[in-house]
Parts: C-alpha cells; sequence; structure tokens
C-alpha cells in the first residue's frame, strides 16, 4: 500500500505541474501528498494502472459523495459510485489510456453494483469535461464550489 500510495501522488502531482504549466496556477495546481493519498484509499477504493513498472493512470472510486456534489443535479438512483481522481501520466495522454480506464471504471461499477458514475470536473481549459463526454458522461450542471467553477457529469448504466 506504501508503494502505490507514493506512485498515486507522484502521478497525480506530475498531471498538476502538467496542467499548471499548460493553463497557469489554477484549482488543478493542488500537489497531492503521500497522505492525501493514503485517505483516499481509506475512504475509497484506488486503482493504479502500470506500464512495465511505470504508474501511468490511476482513478478512485467511492460511494460517499464529495462535498461539491449537488445531488439535485443528478438522476435519482439509489447506489450511484462517485469518480472522486482520475490521472494519466502526461506522456501517456492521447493514447487511449484515460478511455481504458472509462472502459474499466464502467466495468467495475456495474459489478459493484452500481447504478450510476458521478463526477465533478473543473470548468474550462485545464478541465476534463471534454474528455468525459467523449466517453459517454453526460453533462448534468455547472455550479461554483468555493470559488471553484465545475461541471457535473453521470454515466447512467
Amino acid at each position: 500500500m506504501a508503494r502505490d500510495a507514493r506512485a498515486v501522488a507522484a502521478l497525480r502531482t506530475a498531471t498538476a505541474r502538467d496542467l499548471t504549466a499548460r493553463f497557469g496556477r489554477g484549482h488543478w495546481s493542488s500537489e497531492t501528498t503521500e497522505r492525501g493519498t493514503r485517505y483516499d484509499m481509506r475512504i475509497s477504493q484506488v486503482w493504479l494502472a502500470r506500464s512495465g513498472r511505470a504508474a501511468v493512470a490511476t482513478f478512485a472510486l467511492g460511494t460517499r459523495k464529495p462535498w461539491a456534489i449537488d445531488r439535485s443535479r443528478f438522476t435519482a438512483c439509489e447506489r450511484p459510485l462517485y469518480l472522486t481522481s482520475m490521472a494519466v501520466r502526461p506522456d501517456y495522454q492521447g493514447r487511449g489510456v484515460g478511455r481504458r480506464c472509462v472502459e474499466e471504471i464502467i466495468r467495475i461499477a456495474r459489478a459493484w453494483p452500481a447504478d450510476a458514475v458521478r463526477l465533478d470536473a473543473y470548468d474550462g481549459p485545464a478541465g476534463a469535461g471534454d474528455f468525459y463526454a467523449r466517453t459517454g458522461f453526460q453533462h448534468v450542471g455547472r455550479v461554483v464550489y468555493k470559488g471553484n467553477p465545475l461541471v457535473y457529469y453521470e454515466l447512467v448504466l
């Protein structure tokens, strides 16, 4: 677990640094600590994809609603899962790794069983909203949470 927490934190941090280099400082610029990653691992399930020994992608799924999520914006369902974090190593982006992660997320959600996957993404050029829309998620709203413009996406299973 410690090795995976270190790898997940490093991957998330590399992605944040890449976004900051491309789009300037913003809410996406926060670096991830191992301690924060270990906390994520306690409250959700965190997956780590590797290519050989290199960590190339990670995502976290859980049943706990994130603070920024407003349930009223989503389809009524009994067993939603929340995608609370997803990152693909910058040099692996554009190679289909993110799409394969979404395919795995859907497979996991159906087996969980869940009836929807929900998420929020930063609204703007550094956000991943367009990616989620291309992978089948439906845009269900826009909000500003603690000064952060967010978009909500949902995939009903």
